[in-house]
């Protein structure tokens, strides 16, 4: 979201976002690009925690990604509403974990419910074509169904 200039309609629909270090650390690297860094930086709603569970992190490393394990531990050890994430195997590991999720697509579409953006479309269009966002075409004819 922060690559398209939509990071703060997380903050709208949610408050205040708990992320992982190692999510900081990904959102920080200059790989991310110089746009994400700053949109992270100067989102104080975003609070940076530590993991704990370890142990659970680790098994979950087996599955997905460092930032992807720390979110789905997070998750776990404070009880989250919801977890933020697009990631086929996490998406699929949180789910393993009876852990509500929501990804970027969903949060376009509860923004469009609650009147933050006109239409679904030109973001999810600006997803696609700057930050490479993944999605099959099946996919996106449905959130457009559901958002109009």
């Amino acid at each position: 979201m922060a690559k398209v200039g939509q990071l703060s309609l997380i903050q709208k629909i949610y408050g205040t976002v708990l992320i992982p270090y190692a999510v900081h650390e990904e959102l920080l690297d200059e790989r991310a690009g110089e746009t994400v860094m700053m949109a992270v930086q100067s989102a104080t709603w975003l609070e940076v925690h530590s993991v704990q569970n370890q142990q659970l992190v680790a098994e979950l490393r087996t599955r997905v990604n460092i930032g992807e394990a720390e979110a789905i531990a997070l998750a776990v050890e404070v009880g989250a509403s919801r977890l933020l994430i697009d990631e086929r195997l996490g998406r699929q590991a949180a789910k393993d974990l009876d852990i509500k999720i929501a990804g970027i697509l969903g949060i376009l579409l509860l923004a469009k419910g609650q009147n933050l953006i006109e239409a679904v479309k030109p973001i999810m269009d600006d997803l696609i074509s700057q930050a490479h966002f993944r999605v099959s075409s099946q996919l996106c004819a449905d959130v457009l169904k559901t958002a109009d």
